[in-house]
């Protein structure tokens, strides 16, 4: 049976060895699929994706963005999807290649390109009895034979 849960999260990525560090603090409803399969759905339309957002209060319906992850004890899957002109997934596991992909979208929908990038999961960590409470994923990321760096994902769920 699919129950649902709604609670505060903390979410931030940041790099190992690049100035990257963003972090957002909102509410996420959970979802237990299974004994242990959880999916955990954020409205994106709240994230700054740049500098300039974080002093504009006004927010464009038009690009909504959902954020989920699908958690196990084994592998989480992030994707980004919506109307904005930016979508992703990523799919980790600890200790294999796994692939990042990402989605560029125009103003017309015939103006859409992608790429993939892969990435290597050192370490996977959840936290939780009945739901999770933790999650850390520290991976790299690849683009050929050069690393374009070394991530930190954590994810705080709240009661």
């Amino acid at each position: 049976m699919l129950t649902h849960h709604r609670r505060p999260v903390s979410l931030s990525l940041m790099s190992v060895d690049l100035p990257i560090l963003s972090s957002v603090e909102t509410s996420a409803t959970l979802y237990k699929k299974d004994s242990n399969w959880f999916h955990v759905l954020l409205n994106e339309g709240s994230i700054p994706r740049s500098v300039t957002e974080f002093h504009s209060p006004v927010i464009d319906r038009e690009e909504h963005q959902l954020l989920w992850l699908e958690i196990s004890p084994y592998r989480v899957i992030m994707t980004m999807q919506g109307k904005g002109k930016f979508a992703y997934r990523h799919y980790w596991e600890q200790g294999i290649y796994g692939v990042s992909r990402y989605w560029l979208n125009g103003d017309d929908p015939k103006e859409t390109d992608a790429f993939r990038l892969r990435n290597f999961t050192r370490s996977l960590q959840l936290k939780g009895l009945n739901l999770p409470e933790y999650l850390r994923v520290e991976y790299e990321l690849w683009s050929n034979q050069v690393r374009l760096g070394h991530y930190v994902l954590h994810l705080e769920i709240f009661n």
